[in-house]
């Protein structure tokens, strides 16, 4: 990203139950809903060094943190198994992405040396991680695993 631009802040979120898009803040308090049906949104967002800590150490529901790279196969193969995962936990838990190649603050805070990294976080606090790819059920089990203790 370059230096200067503003990124979006807002991203438009098609509700899975009723079909009315909705707009969802990359932060905010509480957890985003729908608001013509009331229903958990998917809460997906993309951060950087300099938005990191408003998005995901702010945030008041558990954060699966992605730090990935867009030249890594492994990584394009773990997103939209995570990106679903987020979907069927709407509510319950927030998809924060993090390219590391623009991002080394972040990187350097969870101490990266493999990606893809995934760090789960609850109220800013790391309480888990897993490094590397793995498959889809081990994935979703590793993390509603770890959120049984949130």
């Amino acid at each position: 990203m370059t230096a200067g631009v503003d990124r979006p802040t807002v991203r438009v979120v098609v509700c899975p139950k009723c079909r009315v898009k909705n707009r969802v803040p990359a932060s905010a308090p509480g957890k985003p809903q729908c608001a013509n049906c009331h229903s958990p949104l998917p809460w997906i967002v993309d951060a950087t060094d300099g938005d990191f800590a408003m998005i995901a150490d702010e945030a008041t529901i558990p954060v699966l943190v992605d730090v990935w790279a867009p030249w890594c196969p492994p990584c394009r193969l773990v997103s939209p198994v995570l990106e679903q995962l987020a979907a069927d936990m709407a509510g319950r838990l927030k998809l924060v992405k993090v390219n590391s190649d623009i991002s080394p603050e972040v990187s350097y805070r969870f101490d990266v040396q493999a990606i893809p990294t995934l760090v789960l976080l609850d109220r800013g606090e790391t309480i888990a991680r897993q490094v590397g790819a793995a498959p889809p059920h081990r994935l979703r089990a590793w993390v509603k695993e770890q959120l049984k203790h949130t």
